[in-house]
């Protein structure tokens, strides 16, 4: 096999290190690389291993996080030695692959890699198989390391594994890799001055961006690279900054991943001669390729990141402040070719509260999918696998729960052969078995489609109706539109079942069969608002037509777990629940609470999990269940729809100060807490009642009465006294829910007599006295009383004796009588 010429373009910093990396990899079977931005690791690493001769005419496999930056590598090395991509150097991402028979060195994504080596656990024909830009910490990246490690202890002892990495703790993996050596290279970097904007937070971001560029592109000569948390943001700060750029030889790019390859290769190239862009960038942009002719970057701060929550069973996008690591990588962006300077929309000093490094994306993510891939490959616990960060137990756990309801594997873990199925498919277990019982019914294409549609960004538009969507997409004629029908095409193939389009109509009920906890009906109360079957709420914009469906199958949410926004949904009917989902559906008789008469009815309901699909009223019958129902029914309108006497409302404040100084010993008796747990400590207290106007202070005071064990109940009462007694005998309330701290309000001559400040909570905190003058006026605060009668009071005297020439004022107070009196007159 003839050898690829050597590599044009000249030399690059990491070439200095690849001696010591060659000789690393001859020696021992695995290495690290942390090598700067700019050093060229990933386009000339791959090309200089390829003739080593543990490599024997085998390929190499090189990861990289995005498909964008395997594109621009696998070409940037292809133009390098004079070859066309899929020659020697190929590319093979899930949107279009280029390979041949000659091609040795193999550009792929991680989750690509996930599917060859489940498929190929000896890795057949690879010699190596290098992960580059580790230290994004992908959950792919982390599965893969993982697998390519258990397959070179227990397989192939002869693979080769580098991971390489800009800003990583080399020492840490290397230990991951059995004591790897850890190689070192300067990066190629300009210097760049770092400006910071600050940041006004009543502004969105989209527009303090489109300012700020403004701004800069007066000031700066050369391409600039913005930062921007989402696509949203992008498409709205390209509005605002169209009205405010007036140089016609700037233009305006975006760059993102739901992109067709040949606009990101717009927004990568340098712009012609005379002109200069401004590329409008997600995180995409930050690592792994570089955008010819940025000299300049504005850094929003923000990226939007997944987060799965177990409890509404989706993941959501959050928009995060970024790391340092991230900060310090865009900042990078700006000193790739020449001198350059980095704008930060935020100030200074919060550089140093920023996290070091971002969250890894195993510990944050749903892991239903690595727990199939890790079933496939025969792992029951992944702690018998090598791991940087171990999977966190209670999402592996909730991933075998939905599994084994999936039918993927059973009760022992192991996978099943509906599991092998849907480990098949490059997708959600969810959205596989959507696909596989769609073909059941010889719907698997459109299923397939849905899947695309939902897992892939951008694809369809952006309508929130997902049937909608699926018609622009089978209108698509863009390539990455072709692209995607003909990967769906061959999902819906390996799924089995007879291939043929069926109408978007459909859409909802099979996209159900993916998500049936998040069929939702609709709170015909409020507009827009829904009920999902997992309990939680859901509200879609009014101007939506789907607004107005009684049913929906929801694909993505946004914002918060209690109440987020619906993205992406489509219609469906109570009859296509029933159809799918009748061994779900179930007939009861319960008692609900009715927040509109603040009461509790009965009534005979059949209901799909959390949904009421249809219900008739019964009577009302006084027990344990409605009393639980009356409790439930407080625990949503919160604590303050009790009756809460005076006497009560302070022991509860009592109690809050000690738990606040003292600790958990004390029961935590917060407005949110309580509501919470109204079910526990109130429902036993509320027999024979059905509706809040029957509950009485006293019945909410024996119930939280009952919350304090006796022993804790006599501490209250010593270290948090509802009353101070002064030294003249009255007794004066202490605020506890004071801002300053717990508080008295007392005229100063009651004092007369105290020669040691009081205090609560076993001597541990002072009271804050509010002294008054006769008059009932504030002349001072203090928490420290013997200091103010030798300090201050000289001062207070001398006023107050003019103002109160009948009141006692002393030149010794801690010696004198106490007094609630004025002298007599005439004295």
């Amino acid at each position: 096999m003839n050898s690829p010429r050597e590599p044009s373009g000249g030399a690059f910093p990491v070439d200095e290190a690849l001696p010591a990396l060659k000789d690393a990899l001859r020696a021992r079977n695995a290495a690290v690389l942390v090598a700067q931005p700019g050093a060229g690791k990933t386009t000339r690493v791959p090309l200089a291993l390829l003739n080593e001769p543990w490599v024997r005419g085998a390929k190499i496999l090189v990861l990289e996080p995005r498909r964008i930056a395997a594109r621009a590598a696998a070409q940037f090395m292809a133009n390098s030695i004079g070859e066309k991509l899929g020659d020697t150097v190929g590319l093979r991402v899930r949107f279009g692959s280029k390979v041949s028979g000659r091609t040795r060195i193999e550009m792929i994504t991680e989750g690509i890699f996930t599917r060859l080596v489940l498929e190929d656990p000896e890795l057949k024909g690879i010699a190596a198989v290098v992960f580059d830009e580790f230290h994004e910490r992908s959950l792919d990246a982390d599965l893969g390391l993982a697998l390519a490690l258990d397959a070179q202890h227990g397989l192939r002892e002869d693979l080769r594994i580098l991971v390489m990495s800009a800003t990583l703790d080399g020492a840490r993996v290397a230990k991951l890799l059995g004591e790897a050596t850890v190689i070192e290279s300067e990066g190629r970097a300009y210097p760049v001055e770092t400006k910071y904007l600050g940041r006004d937070a009543r502004m969105p971001i989209h527009q303090e961006m489109a300012d700020a560029l403004a701004r800069v592109a007066a000031n700066e000569d050369g391409s600039i690279l913005a930062l921007l948390p989402g696509v949203g943001e992008i498409r709205r700060a390209a509005d605002f900054l169209s009205e405010r750029v007036r140089d016609n030889t700037i233009d305006i790019v975006p760059l993102y991943g739901a992109l067709d390859s040949d606009v990101q290769d717009k927004a990568i190239e340098p712009s012609p001669p005379g002109r200069r862009k401004i590329v409008l960038a997600t995180s995409i942009a930050e690592t792994s390729i570089t955008i010819k002719g940025v000299r300049v970057v504005v850094d929003s701060g923000l990226a939007r990141v997944p987060r799965f929550e177990p409890d509404l069973g989706l993941t959501r996008l959050e928009t995060v402040r970024v790391s340092r690591a991230s900060a310090d990588q865009r900042r990078g962006r700006a000193g790739r070719t020449e001198p350059g300077v980095c704008y930060r929309l935020w100030d200074e000093e919060q550089t140093r509260s920023l996290l070091p490094f971002a969250t890894p994306e195993i510990l944050a993510a749903d892991l239903t999918g690595l727990v199939l891939d890790l079933a496939q490959w025969g792992v029951h616990n992944p702690a018998t696998l090598a791991w940087l960060d171990a999977p966190p137990t209670a999402a592996i756990n909730e991933a075998k729960a939905l599994l084994t309801s999936l039918g993927a594997i059973d009760e022992n873990g192991a996978i099943t052969a509906l599991g092998k199925k849907l480990a098949k498919l490059p997708l959600h277990p969810r959205l596989a078995a959507m696909i596989v019982r769609a073909a059941g019914d010889d719907n698997a294409l459109l299923a397939a489609e849905i899947a695309a549609v939902v897992s892939e960004r951008g694809l369809g538009g952006n309508d929130a109706d997902l049937s909608h969507r699926v018609s622009e997409f089978r209108r698509d004629k863009s390539r990455r539109g072709e692209e995607a029908r003909n990967l769906a095409r061959r999902w819906a193939e390996s799924a089995g079942g007879k291939i043929c389009e069926t109408p978007p109509a459909h859409t909802g009920s099979l996209l159900a069969l993916a998500y049936p906890d998040r069929i939702a009906k609709a709170r015909p109360e409020r507009g827009g608002a829904f009920l999902l079957a997992n309990g939680r709420g859901a509200k879609l914009e009014q101007t939506s037509a789907l607004s107005r469906e009684d049913y929906l199958a929801v694909a993505e949410i946004a914002g918060a777990a209690q109440e987020g926004r619906i993205l992406l949904a489509a219609k469906m009917s109570e009859a296509e629940i029933a159809a799918h989902f009748s061994d779900k559906i179930v007939q009861t008789e319960e008692a609900v609470f009715d927040p509109k008469a603040r009461a509790v009815r009965a009534r005979a309901a059949r209901k799909y999990m959390s949904l009421v699909l249809s219900e008739r009223p019964l009577e009302v019958e006084a027990g344990d269940e409605t009393a639980r129902a009356l409790a439930q029914g407080i625990a949503a309108l919160g604590i303050d729809a009790l009756p809460l006497s005076a006497s009560v409302t302070r022991w509860l404040e009592r109690l809050r100060f000690l738990r606040a100084a003292e600790g958990e010993e004390w029961p935590d008796v917060s407005p949110h807490v309580l509501a919470k747990n109204a079910e526990r400590w109130l429902a036993p207290f509320l027999a024979g009642k059905t509706s809040l106007s029957e509950i009485s202070a006293g019945d909410v005071s024996n119930a939280l009465h009952a919350l304090l064990p006796h022993d804790l109940s006599r501490r209250l009462d010593a270290e948090a006294p509802d009353r101070f007694t002064a030294p003249t005998g009255s007794e004066l309330a202490i605020d506890y829910a004071a801002e300053a701290g717990p508080t008295i309000s007392v005229k100063v001559q009651e004092l007369f007599g105290l020669s040691k400040h009081p205090s609560v909570a076993a001597g541990k905190i002072p009271l804050v006295l509010s002294l008054l003058s006769p008059a009932g006026r504030p002349i001072q605060v203090t928490r420290d009383l013997p200091a103010f009668w030798r300090g201050s009071w000289a001062d207070v005297k001398k006023e107050m004796r003019g103002r109160y020439p009948r009141h006692v004022w002393p030149d010794d107070p801690a010696a004198a009588v106490p007094t609630r009196r004025a002298k007599p007159r005439g004295t």
